[in-house]
Parts: structure tokens; C-alpha cells; sequence
């Protein structure tokens, strides 16, 4: 568990002990998945179909074992700090962004099978949708299940 500082806007970590390997080959190649999980976390914003979730937690175990400024850094980002913060404390997502998350994947599925759908055999399109649904649906059950956070005025 990370300690954290309230102040009187924005909350801030604290720097923490992190678990950093000693080996430095192990640094390094965590390191590195850490980089590329963090970029395919930051395409996820952006690209529905790609979670962004389990990217940035990724990202935050590989840098707590990597390097202690990179997860420090990591956890007081201002784009995804307090999002990393709230999810790893079980304080939740707001509302705002599982309504997003929610909406935009079944959105971005559904164009997917409507422009791939005619190019493809009808054996094929019946796959690909029951595989959509069924990965949205968990997707949706997973994001409903979180709790929802609500900003402390």
C-alpha cells in the first residue's frame, strides 16, 4: 500500500520503498514491458478495443520492481496518477469514465463488425461477433463491478 498526502486539491504520493530487484538484467526488462505496457495503456485512452486498465497496472507493478523514481513518477503523472492511486487502494473509477469506458468499447465494437462484416465469410462474422460479446460483456460486468469513486468535496 502506497502512502499518500491529501492536500488541499489534488492528492500527491509520498515516495515509497519499492520491491526493486537487485539484479540489474531484471530492472531492465521490466523496465522496458513497463514502457510498452504504459504505451499501450495511453493508446487505450484513446482506442476502445485496447483496455487500459490492466496496461497501466502492469506498467505500475514492472516500475515498483524497476525502478523506485520511474513508479514515483508513475503515480504522481497527472493524466494517470490518481486513476492508478484510487483503482489500487479499492477506492474505485468514477462514473464519468466506466459510462465512457462502457459505451465507447460497445460503440467501437460495433463499427468493427459492421465494416469487417462484409468482407468476410458469414462462418467467420458469427465468430467474431459472438467473440465481441462475449469479451464486452465481461469487460462490462468487470467495470461494473469496480466500485465507483465519487470526488470528496
Amino acid at each position: 500500500m502506497v502512502n499518500v498526502s491529501t492536500s488541499s486539491s489534488q492528492e500527491s504520493v509520498l515516495p515509497v520503498q519499492t520491491k526493486v530487484s537487485k539484479r540489474k538484467s531484471v530492472r531492465i526488462l521490466l523496465f522496458i514491458v513497463g514502457s510498452i505496457s504504459l504505451f499501450f495503456g495511453i493508446i487505450g485512452i484513446f482506442l476502445p478495443l485496447l483496455p487500459t486498465t490492466p496496461f497501466l497496472l502492469l506498467t505500475a507493478a514492472c516500475y515498483i520492481r524497476s525502478s523506485e523514481r520511474m513508479y514515483n513518477w508513475f503515480l504522481n503523472n497527472r493524466w494517470f496518477g490518481e486513476y492508478i492511486r484510487n483503482y489500487q487502494s479499492g477506492r474505485g473509477i468514477p462514473l464519468k469514465t466506466k459510462l465512457f469506458a462502457i459505451s465507447s468499447m460497445w460503440i467501437t465494437m460495433c463499427i468493427s463488425v459492421i465494416l469487417v462484416a462484409r468482407n468476410i465469410p458469414h462462418i467467420q462474422v458469427t465468430i467474431m461477433l459472438v467473440t465481441l460479446i462475449i469479451i464486452g460483456t465481461g469487460v462490462t460486468i468487470h467495470l461494473i463491478k469496480i466500485p465507483t469513486f465519487k470526488k470528496q468535496k
